[in-house]
């Protein structure tokens, strides 16, 4: 018994030591992966950059980073140009900066796949470089190389484009622009497709020196799994120190000599059952099922005991044998099967489509742009400035309100457009001018008043968009269902016969109810609740008016298509916004002899006429936005919104 117990002390020592060996070994080994994978993070993960630069001294007024150049490197592009007293630097679509230069003579900075530098090439009327050359970005860091000449590709002519220099900042084709003297860095991240114009004034030389760094991490690709593995490695050898621990302290406890007492008996063999023979089955069956039964029991436990570990052994020998469903070798069901997509698919596709005009960001950046100018011309009354960002029916409402303050300072001015976020934002699809957007704007200052649906129109790429149609939208007015931003909307021919009324024909259309009322033929093809313009001057309005005027003289009304160029863009519910102009006269005139017509405040502001013999004609411009349902709709022609607004007065020949 002692030489047994001096075994198991040493035993014990042993397993203990063991256990002891290991946690150190384990704690070294956590220690060391660390450490290594820290040192690895440190060293190889450092962010450093990717520079090619290059020298323009061809004196051409702009100078064009292609696409190609922006993306010769993944990650965000850092610029930096100087070599001229004013740096001006703007981004946008590629086909928008080739649009707004033109014939214009420029310098061309592209990069080819493979190459070690950027390619310098002088454009002149006529030649366009391979701007949407989109190659692949290149790996690690590219040297700077003197520039290469390259000969240009033919490119379509830009018929709006002009020969002339022009200073291209604060045009509304690019995205976003940056000015700076002497030297300008900035930051941007574009995709693919987008190109960079840099000028001076667009008279003088373009900027000499250009760099484009983009930021390059070196992989470190075992620095996570190094210092994971050597927590786990921690852990486990502290659970070995613990354990080890544990068991030195039970083994230093005083053990108990217990006496051994006397040996059990073996207990005797259970008898087995005996061997049934065919001869001895002469009971009934009762007896037999009752004896299996007894004897049943103790068979089905040894079987059990043997199968039992047969089928766990079977089990995890088997389960090492099942398939893995990420392998490829075993075929995969009909359901999971996927096709993989066609590389050339996708860019056929996106060749077919026509992008939108505008973008959401360069839509709000335009109306801000306007809102502010309007806001300062409506305070001066400055038809000048006005125009530089109105035109059509839009701008005569407001040169004419301009004079009519000016004689009258109390009058009320138009409805001011809101410099605020742009609610709805409707491009049209185009890749040529002229462009349309349309867009709505809600007061954020006084939710109560109405929001403003407007209609810019931009006619060649050196022009900036200019609002056409500025409306109040209607209480009751609910805007159809639009195309999103990025997609846009397709315009429709005024001749269109896919509504139920062609866009040409709505202005006569509304003009001839606003005359006639219900007797119109046209009555039922518009929405008449809801359509508070219709009521404010249409024909029950005209008749009050004249039974207001003295017996002395008489009134005429007459409604006409105005103007204003006709808008037209598709809906999702395969209808179309529409914008039409209209135009309204009163003609008052004296009857009786000797009599005078005596105009209004607003009139006699235009007009110059205190009284006249002769009579007076007042003209009302009219903004008029509608929906038109697809032929074949039930619907009706909903009136959506509408300005007016006196335009001029005069006394008659």
């Amino acid at each position: 018994m002692r030489t047994r117990r001096l075994r198991l002390a040493w035993h014990d020592r042993k397993v203990i030591f063991v256990r002891f060996v290991f946690a150190i070994v384990a704690f070294v080994a956590a220690a060391v992966m660390i450490m290594f994978g820290l040192a690895q993070r440190a060293t190889l993960q450092e962010s450093t950059t990717a520079t090619l630069s290059t020298t323009v001294r061809d004196g051409a007024p702009y100078t064009v980073i292609e696409s190609s150049a922006l993306t010769a490197n993944r990650g965000s592009q850092t610029l930096t140009v100087s070599g001229s007293d004013t740096i001006f630097l703007a981004y946008g679509r590629s086909m928008d900066v080739a649009a707004w230069l033109g014939d214009d003579p420029y310098t061309s900075i592209e990069h080819k796949r493979g190459a070690a530098g950027l390619k310098v090439s002088e454009q002149r009327a006529g030649d366009s470089p391979q701007g949407t050359d989109e190659t692949a970005p290149t790996e690690s860091e590219q040297a700077e190389a003197p520039a290469e000449p390259a000969e240009g590709t033919p490119a379509p002519e830009q018929p709006n484009a002009t020969a002339e220099s022009a200073n291209p900042a604060g045009s509304d084709l690019w995205l976003e622009e940056f000015t700076a003297e002497k030297e300008l860095t900035t930051t941007i991240n574009v995709p693919k497709g987008i190109s960079i114009i840099v000028a001076s004034d667009g008279s003088e030389a373009a900027p000499e020196k250009i760099a484009i760094s983009w930021p390059v991490n070196k992989s470190a690709p075992w620095a996570d799994p190094l210092i994971i593995g050597g927590v786990i490695l921690g852990v486990i050898g502290l659970i070995l120190y613990l354990w080890a621990l544990a068991h030195l302290r039970r083994s230093r406890r005083p053990r108990r000599n217990l006496p051994s007492g006397p040996r059990m008996p073996r207990l005797p063999r259970a008898p087995r059952p005996k061997t049934i023979k065919a001869s001895q089955i002469t009971g009934s069956r009762g007896s037999i099922t009752q004896s299996v039964a007894r004897t049943e029991p103790r068979s089905l436990r040894r079987s059990l005991l043997t199968v039992t570990p047969v089928l766990v052994i079977s089990g995890l020998v088997l389960s090492g044998c099942s398939f893995d469903p990420a392998s490829d070798k075993q075929p995969a069901s009909p359901a999971t099967i996927t096709r993989a997509p066609d590389a050339t698919a996708a860019p056929k596709a996106a060749e077919d489509i026509v992008p939108p005009a505008v973008t959401v960001p360069q839509f709000e950046r335009i109306i801000r742009k306007t809102a502010v100018l309007a806001a300062d011309a409506d305070a001066t009354l400055n038809a000048d400035t006005l125009a530089t960002r109105f035109t059509g029916p839009a701008l005569e409402q407001r040169v004419a309100n301009y004079k009519i303050r000016a004689a009258i300072p109390d009058f009320a001015a138009l409805p001011a457009l809101p410099a605020s976020r742009v609610t709805i934002t409707l491009p049209q699809q185009a890749s040529v001018w002229p462009r349309v957007v349309m867009g709505v704007v809600q007061n954020e200052d006084d939710p109560s008043i109405a929001p403003t649906a407007v209609i810019l129109r931009q006619e060649s790429p050196r022009e900036n968009y200019l609002v056409e149609y500025a409306v109040q939208l209607e209480p009751a007015a609910e805007v159809p269902p639009l195309a999103p931003a990025v997609i846009g909307a397709p315009p429709i021919a005024p001749d269109s016969p896919f509504l139920t009324m062609a866009p040409a024909d709505i202005a006569a259309a509304y003009a001839d109810i606003l005359t006639q009322g219900e007797a119109s033929p046209s009555f039922a093809a518009f929405e008449a609740e809801g359509d508070t313009f219709r009521t404010q001057v249409g024909l029950e309005y005209r008749n009050a008016k004249k039974a207001a005027l003295p017996t002395t003289a008489s009134i005429e009304f007459a409604t006409v298509p105005g103007d204003g160029k006709i808008v037209s863009l598709a809906t999702n519910d395969s209808g179309a916004i529409v914008a039409v102009s209209i135009r309204e006269t009163e003609t008052v005139k004296p009857i009786d002899a000797g009599a005078t017509v005596s105009p209004e405040k607003a009139s006699k502001a235009l007009s110059g006429v205190d009284a006249t013999a002769k009579g007076i004609q007042s003209t009302y411009s009219d903004q008029l936005l509608f929906h038109v349902p697809a032929a074949g709709s039930d619907e009706k022609i909903v009136l959506l919104g509408f300005a007016q607004g006196l335009i001029s007065s005069a006394e008659l020949p």
